[in-house]
């Protein structure tokens, strides 16, 4: 029987609870992708781009894309995605770079404000799931 799989690798810090970065899921000859909520921090827990919600979900993107390709997926293979921000202001700069990284994708797509996230100066949280 085939085993679910936990995604991570050295961009990501230990998780600090019950939880995996990833997960990918065996699933009728395909793969289940789900990814928790990914937020702008480095592998030591530190947030960046502080002032900057779109660099912060370019950095995001690429640590979606790194959990990926652990699965042996890319970015073209997410069908849904989540954005939490702190600000709905700051959707003129997330939207360009979010419709940069999925443009060949076109998943479905939520976007929702939230009071605050879990690591303080972190305004994007991007949740996303894929089928490989």
């Amino acid at each position: 029987m085939n085993k679910i799989k936990r995604l991570s690798n050295d961009r990501f810090p230990e998780p600090i609870g019950a939880y995996s970065n990833g997960l990918s899921i065996p699933l009728d000859g395909k793969k289940l992708i789900v990814l928790t909520g990914q937020i702008a921090t480095n592998s030591s827990g530190k947030a960046q781009y502080i002032d900057d919600p779109a660099k912060q979900t370019e950095y995001i993107f690429e640590n979606i894309k790194s959990l990926l390709n652990e699965a042996d997926g890319d970015i073209n293979n997410i069908v849904r995605v989540v954005i939490y921000v702190t600000d709905i202001n700051d959707f003129p700069k997330i939207s360009p770079v979010r419709n940069a990284y999925l443009k060949e994708a076109k998943p479905v797509s939520t976007l929702v404000e939230v009071n605050k996230l879990t690591i303080e100066g972190c305004k994007v949280e991007i949740e996303v799931t894929a089928i490989i």
